[in-house]
């Protein structure tokens, strides 16, 4: 078939008010990292009374499984709809309704971690009914993965990817229902102070390594590293490596006695453009801690690669981007823009193995008081999922 009578079969079966509603549903169930549990029974029930096949709760972490689904069309390839789960907590300041309302006001839908992505794994499910609905002849896998542990160690993403083979992918991440073709990675750098301790009355027989982690706070910000790039990355990622000094860990605990403490922990969080290696990071690094030791002659730190995230970058020419261009075009009537994004996906795992593009409803600001999105974009995002899957496997 062509890609009009697909498009004309599809939309005419996709069930926008069960979007909606499902998507309410979602939002009011908790699942701040950690306790991912409930949602994922919610799902795998939603997914079997609908009539999905290989419906499962696959274990990850105690309590903490992915669900899993799948619609068969015969032989063919394989291509997944994923997203996460997990949440951060949840802001303070909620005024207009109760975070986990799942409420409907003025045409939106209230709810934590509504963009983060809940919205998009009820999207997906009611994208994957009308795919089905539609009737097209179609061939191969239609899965749906929503995992655990996105905001810890993306180990729901790596257990369903070494265990499921896919053609295609569309990871369901907040883009503002935009097409992103990567995100950056993250490395993160642990740098040690080395002091002298002494007790406060003595503060002049130490080095306290609070003020050594000073001297490399004020360096590490100032940072404005900018490596080589390819061009048309640079034009999707800008020209900077992000690197903030985010945590710092120094002295004794509260609560107990007190010192000039001889160790300062500062965690480095750098957000890197896909193809800027850690080498180069660590180099821009030890340049800021020479810095800081021009500042201060007793400078003395150690530098430990405490996490590396890789980015993601799928060329725009491929075909799981061209389809989605395709959809996103038909759906919205307008040329799709390829962007980028600066936060991590799940693709930093299972990017490398797997042909993905990034397409979501929800944008920022995201996880602040009053989180909401508008029932045009459930309806828009459901829509593209539903064109995007029956076009990849009509294909």
């Amino acid at each position: 078939m062509d890609s009009d009578s697909i498009a004309a079969a599809v939309l005419a079966t996709v069930d926008l008010d069960r979007a909606v509603e499902l998507t309410r549903e979602v939002c009011r169930i908790p699942s701040i990292l950690g306790a991912e549990g409930p949602l994922a029974g919610l799902l795998t029930s939603t997914m079997r009374e609908s009539g999905f096949e290989a419906v499962e709760l696959q274990p990850v972490l105690a309590d903490r499984p992915n669900a899993i689904g799948e619609l068969g069309f015969g032989p063919g390839r394989r291509v997944v709809l994923t997203g996460h789960m997990d949440t951060k907590p949840v802001s303070r300041g909620w005024t207009v309704t109760d975070p986990f309302s799942g409420d409907l006001i003025d045409g939106r839908v209230y709810g934590h971690g509504i963009m983060d992505m809940k919205a998009a794994l009820a999207c997906q499910i009611v994208a994957m009914e009308a795919v089905r609905a539609s009737g097209l002849p179609l061939s191969g896998t239609l899965a749906m993965a929503a995992v655990s542990d996105h905001m810890g160690d993306q180990r729901g993403s790596i257990a369903y990817f070494d265990r499921h083979h896919a053609d295609l992918c569309v990871l369901g991440e907040l883009s503002d229902n935009e097409i992103f073709v990567g995100h950056r990675g993250r490395y993160y750098f642990d740098i040690t102070t080395h002091g002298v301790s002494a007790h406060t009355c003595h503060k002049y027989d130490a080095v306290n390594a609070n003020l050594l982690a000073a001297h490399a706070v004020i360096e590490l910000d100032a940072s404005a590293l900018k490596p080589p790039l390819e061009s048309w990355v640079r034009d999707l990622f800008g020209d900077e490596t992000m690197m903030a000094p985010g945590r710092i860990y120094g002295g004794l605990p509260p609560g107990g006695p007190s010192m000039v403490p001889d160790e300062c922990v500062i965690r480095v969080d750098c957000r890197p453009q896909p193809g800027v290696s850690v080498e180069t990071v660590r180099a821009e690094i030890d340049r800021c801690l020479s810095a800081a030791k021009l500042r201060d002659p007793r400078f003395e730190a150690s530098v430990e690669l405490a996490d590396v995230k890789a980015g993601h970058l799928i060329d725009p020419e491929h075909e799981v981007v061209q389809l989605m261009i395709d959809a996103v075009r038909r759906v919205k009537g307008v040329e799709p823009e390829l962007k980028a994004a600066g936060w991590l996906g799940d693709t930093a795992s299972f990017g490398p193995q797997v042909p993905t593009v990034i397409f979501g409803p929800g944008g920022e600001p995201v996880y602040c008081a009053n989180e909401n999105l508008s029932v045009h974009d459930i309806h828009v995002a459901t829509k593209v999922y539903a064109l995007w899957a029956a076009m990849a496997l009509s294909a």
